[in-house]
């Protein structure tokens, strides 16, 4: 019984320790500016562009070359 409410005790600790250690983290970090975060954003988002750009034409084309082949058969 003496240890359930020991522990009962400690569960806030640990909470409120883990709170304050991630804010504490959350400080250290060196957080980008508007304009390297807008940078950043851009340039994913032109990459995204070109992959699903180059991988909508290789289905076109393989769906064209397995339609010839389909119809070889």
């Amino acid at each position: 019984m003496a240890k359930s409410k020991a522990r009962a005790k400690r569960r806030p600790n640990i909470i409120v320790r883990l709170l304050r250690e991630t804010v504490a983290e959350l400080r250290k970090v060196n957080w980008p500016t508007r304009q390297e975060a807008t940078q950043l954003t851009l340039l994913v988002l032109l990459v995204i562009f070109i992959m699903s750009s180059l991988l909508g034409v290789l289905d076109f084309l393989f769906s064209k070359l397995f339609g010839f082949i389909v119809t070889l058969g």
